[in-house]
Formats: structure tokens, sequence, C-alpha cells
């Protein structure tokens, strides 16, 4: 959503993941997009589209030098792979991360005694941070604290790594690979008169 209030793009998850499966159905390309924020192009994915290569590289082939990454909570979600997308793409790499504690559900939930039977008392610990278009670390991962992360990115970081890399640029090949990224939405049917 931009700063007058329009809405730039919607994306629904490429895949569900486990669970979802059984109330989500696949998206589709329509949300492989990115935006202009300030002197960022800004891209980003949810959960594990973040480990499906073909769509980073579709934001990255758009400009992307700032990846969102959105995860339900846990640093095995997010030390090694916002550190990679971050090297791979050599834009920062935002990763946003729920922490979830037993004492976070509230009182009213439905069940809640069989849910929290055997629970541990932290279910989702974080993992939020922030890497820089070399891989190192902007902020480390915060881990089960719940806090504000907050960072002053220099876009020029990125134009220096890409110097050396440029995914998009000057190291792509297109007469040898490309990706084609339909972003059409899809339907379940189409009339034609």
């Amino acid at each position: 959503m931009g700063a007058d209030g329009v809405i730039g793009s919607v994306h629904r998850k490429l895949m569900p993941t486990y669970e979802e499966r059984l109330t989500w159905s696949p998206g589709d390309g329509h949300g492989l997009q990115v935006h202009p924020v300030g002197s960022f192009t800004v891209g980003g994915l949810n959960c594990f589209e973040n480990w499906m290569p073909l769509s980073r590289a579709a934001l990255y082939a758009q400009g992307e030098d700032l990846h969102v990454a959105l995860w339900p909570g846990n640093l095995r979600n997010t030390d090694d792979i916002t550190r990679f997308i971050a090297k791979e793409g050599r834009c920062f790499t935002i990763s946003v991360s729920a922490l979830m504690r037993r004492e976070d559900f509230p009182s009213d939930t439905p069940h809640l005694d069989l849910i929290l039977a055997n629970c541990p008392e932290i279910l989702a610990n974080g993992g939020s941070c922030i890497a820089a278009p070399n891989g190192d670390w902007v902020i480390p991962p915060a881990v089960g604290e719940e806090c504000l992360l907050v960072a002053t990115l220099d876009r020029n970081e990125v134009r220096r790594e890409r110097q050396n890399l440029d995914q998009v640029g000057h190291y792509s090949r297109p007469d040898v690979t490309r990706l084609v990224v339909d972003r059409r939405r899809q339907n379940v049917v189409t009339f034609e008169d």
C-alpha cells in the first residue's frame, strides 16, 4: 500500500505449506511484483516461498534491492536464508518473524487446554533480522524476545555489491537461460463469447 493509500498489488502465497493446504489454495504469479519505497525497490515473499529460487529471481529481475521475507517465527527459518538471499540477490534482506508464547493465547481460545497440553513455553521464537547485500548482519536474529528492530540502510551498498555480481544485470545470460513469469490472475473458468 502506497503513501497515497492505494494498494499496489496483492500477493497470494504460491504454494500453501503443510496443513495450510486444508484451507488455502495455491496462489498465482500476479503478486510477484516489486514497488518503489523511498530510494529502494521492495519485494517480498511469504514463508517457504523464500526458499523458491525462481520466485526470488522474478523479484530480482524487477530491480528488487530490499527483500522482505515473512515467516511464522523461528530462528531455524531465518538464520541461514536471510543471509543467503542477501548474498544471492545483492540486496538488503529483512526477515520478519513472529514470537508466540504460551501466555500469548487469549484465555477464551476454544480448546485452549488441549492446545497447550504439550506445548513448550515458546512455540515460535522469533528470529527477525536484517542482512546487508554482502551477507553480513545489520541486525542479527532476535530470538525469544519481543522487540522493535530499526536500522538505517544505505542503498549504495547494493550498488557496490552488484558491481561484483549482478544476477539479472551483467551476470545474466538470457541467451542461455531465461525465466518466464505468468502474472495473469488464474481462474477456474474463462468464458469466450
